[in-house]
């Protein structure tokens, strides 16, 4: 009896241990996508996808070139379809591999497609259970399929460069971080509406073996934001209105103002913000929505090209400073409520948190509420770099 029980327990425990390989994969037969493109099609009424896929072998150098390989680190191919999984699928016309999402970094969506409608874009990359919901997703002004195939000097896939210049270009504040989750709970959202960062090709690279030519070479450049109205896009915003707009929907933890020297010599400074506390307080009285807008900043000074002595100016720059900011602010406020009459700063949300029982009342017109709310804004800045005990570097004929 006790032998059977010990053969039972055996029979049970081996198939749970030799599950690990159902459903593997072999590398050799899978297209690993890096970046992937999404622009309208020739056919109308089509869409239009295409995917980077990294070609392993030949993707092992570290400085942007192939490392012993005997073709380029990527391979570009797209293909056509009314939907976009038959687009993909259709890709199995070309693609000698099996297309496998799971590390891919980016998707980047022509002004063209996102000006249409992106429900389906949000739809289908939501429910690909390969896909990760943090994957960035992008707007840009040129074809989707050029930009995701142009070459970078540094990395060596492009997927992998986007992917990086979207972590490290926190430090300019001029985009926001836009991904699969944060785009689906805006436009999911009652209240808000999406915004997307813009990313573009710009004559940025010099080539090596021709520098006379200067600056010939695209470059992929992340600035500024598409602005969203569910899912059409309504039209973009600058780098300075995009600062404005990040204060609102995430925190900033840097970014650089350049100010014009007070002393009128001619010359620059450029501010480096360090600490940022900012606050939205709604208030609801008599029928109103208002909300009070508060932004306090440490700031360190940089660089200056000013006669004066550094310690001299300090309260002007401080105030300088600030006014730059409201600016900023101000104009956010500006094309959300007077341009694009949209609210994609989170005002709504903010306002729900803290009167969830008026919100009741005002959520079914809220886009009318929203667009007569009083916002007022104010900013106090200190700049407190130990750099402004130091004598000015530059003389008043130095800038002559």
């Amino acid at each position: 009896m006790k032998r059977i029980q010990i053969v039972t327990l055996l029979l049970l425990f081996v198939p749970v241990h030799l599950t690990g390989c159902l459903g593997k994969a072999d590398i050799d037969d899978l297209a690993i996508v890096a970046a992937v493109g999404l622009d309208k099609g020739e056919v109308p009424d089509s869409m239009k996808i295409t995917v980077q896929i990294v070609r392993p072998a030949d993707a092992r150098g570290q400085t942007g070139s192939p490392s012993g390989g005997t073709g380029e680190p990527i391979y570009s191919v797209s293909a056509e379809g009314k939907t976009i999984f038959e687009a993909i699928r259709n890709l199995g016309r070309f693609s000698s591999r099996r297309i496998f999402w799971a590390h891919n970094f980016i998707i980047v969506i022509s002004e063209e497609v996102a000006k249409s409608g992106i429900a389906d874009i949000i739809d289908f990359f939501s429910r690909n259970h390969e896909l990760r919901l943090k994957t960035w997703i992008v707007v840009t002004p040129d074809k989707a399929g050029q930009v995701i195939s142009t070459k970078t000097g540094i990395e060596v896939t492009s997927g992998d460069s986007l992917d990086k210049l979207f972590r490290f270009n926190r430090i300019l504040a001029e985009a926001p971080r836009t991904n699969l989750m944060r785009l689906q709970e805006a436009y999911l959202s009652e209240s808000s509406h999406p915004v997307l960062a813009k990313l573009k090709l710009a004559k940025r690279g010099i080539p090596n073996k021709n520098p006379e030519k200067s600056e010939t070479l695209n470059q992929a450049e992340l600035s500024g934001v598409a602005v969203f109205k569910k899912d059409k896009m309504l039209g973009w915003l600058s780098p300075a209105e995009t600062r404005g707009l990040l204060f609102f929907v995430e925190k900033v933890k840097s970014g650089v103002i350049p100010l014009s020297c007070p002393d009128q010599s001619g010359g620059n400074v450029s501010i480096e913000l360090r600490k940022q506390k900012f606050k939205v307080t709604p208030t609801y009285a008599n029928g109103e929505v208002k909300y009070d807008v508060k932004l306090t900043t440490q700031a360190d000074l940089v660089e200056s090209g000013c006669a004066t002595q550094l310690v001299d100016m300090r309260g002007d720059l401080e105030k300088e400073l600030a006014k730059e900011l409201q600016s900023n602010l101000t104009r956010a406020v500006a094309m959300a409520q007077k341009v694009y009459k949209v609210d994609f700063l989170k005002l709504g949300e903010t306002f729900q948190n803290r009167y969830p029982d008026e919100w009741k009342k005002l959520r079914e017109n809220w886009e009318a509420e929203f667009l007569k709310a009083k916002v007022s804004i104010k900013v106090d800045a200190h700049i407190k770099s130990a750099v402004l005990l130091q004598r000015a570097t530059k003389k008043n004929g130095d800038l002559k």
